[in-house]
């Protein structure tokens, strides 16, 4: 046979080869196939704390299953009913007031626990000398003051252990302390949380 011609199907029986085609059948496995395990499923409240022993929580968890599409509704009723009484609100006037909306279920789950969270402060004392020992924590900045409060549910009672100047409370902050599902009622808002405080720390923002 010419040399060339043997080289050139050595060639083409390279591929072949490589993609699968072999001339000897695989033999069969025997029994029944390996089981396969389930992947287990970790819940939220499993998630590493920190080197104190604090979980790490954001505002969302704080609402329980089903909470979100509750408020939707709440929320759209309310502005149903406002736009069929046909009553004209204005700006500063005696009834416009900020209405809380929402519930005070809580996460079972939270009840006790020792947690790190973001969040706005909000005085209950604005007097420029006031020594605070207790306030509200909320997920955005200007609620209860210059918009409506949050949900209950989305709102936090704190206690401080000692007092502290108003002029040394920061607007922004990262909170520890034990979270109890401990309603209490203020001037400003309810709160379906508490949080007994053990440290403040001023949050910092990230520079983009």
């Amino acid at each position: 046979m010419n040399q060339n011609l043997k080289l050139l199907l050595a060639a083409m029986a390279i591929p072949m080869a490589s993609c699968g085609m072999q001339t000897e059948a695989q033999p069969q496995q025997s029994g029944a196939p390996a089981a396969v395990e389930e992947p287990v499923q970790q819940s939220v409240w499993d998630e590493p704390v920190d080197a104190d022993g604090y979980l790490e929580v954001m505002w969302e968890d704080l609402l329980p299953e089903g909470e979100e599409e509750r408020l939707r509704e709440m929320y759209a009723m309310q502005m149903q009913e406002m736009l069929s009484s046909g009553e004209y609100i204005a700006e500063g006037g005696p009834n416009d007031v900020g209405v809380q909306i929402g519930t005070y279920n809580t996460v079972e789950e939270l009840n006790g626990r020792k947690i790190k969270m973001p969040g706005y402060t909000v005085p209950l004392d604005f007097s420029p000398a006031a020594e605070i020992d207790e306030f509200l924590l909320v997920p955005t900045l200007g609620a209860c003051v210059h918009v409506p409060p949050p949900p209950p549910n989305q709102t936090v009672f704190a206690q401080l252990s000692e007092t502290m100047p108003i002029r040394d409370m920061p607007q922004a902050v990262w909170i520890r302390g034990t979270l109890v599902a401990d309603t209490q009622s203020t001037d400003l808002a309810d709160a379906a949380y508490t949080i007994i405080v053990d440290d403040i720390e001023e949050y910092q923002y990230r520079r983009r």
